[in-house]
């Protein structure tokens, strides 16, 4: 079975599939950061949604995410933007955990898994 990778650096790829799985690392915001956490969630969503398609997949096709986020204060800000943006019926599996992320400002980050 072959393994595609997406956006390859030195220490990550941003997706890879494997069989009919894609992974995605960790995703934050690219223009949001340090903006609230509605503007980081939406960013880093349309970013999984860029990922996502390049891969062959779509956020109907979500298996299982996990967030982080800084401050479970933030929980119900983040979950409102999530629940508007992901597919009715076909939610994943999910976790959500408060954590300290690579740079304060960062808010919110997402990894997600799909099937193709």
């Amino acid at each position: 079975m072959t393994i595609q990778r997406f956006d390859t650096g030195p220490r990550m790829s941003q997706a890879v599939v494997h069989g009919d799985t894609v992974y995605l690392a960790g995703i934050v915001a690219s223009n949001a950061a340090g903006e609230s956490v509605t503007k980081q969630t939406q960013d880093i969503l349309s970013i999984i949604d860029r990922h996502l398609a390049k891969a062959g997949s779509d956020k109907s096709k979500l298996l299982a995410a996990t967030i982080y986020i800084t401050d479970m204060k933030n929980f119900a800000e983040m979950n409102a933007v999530w629940d508007g943006w992901v597919s009715a019926g076909n939610t994943p599996a999910r976790a959500t955990v408060e954590v300290k992320l690579a740079s304060p400002q960062y808010h919110v980050e997402i990894m997600v898994t799909a099937a193709r």
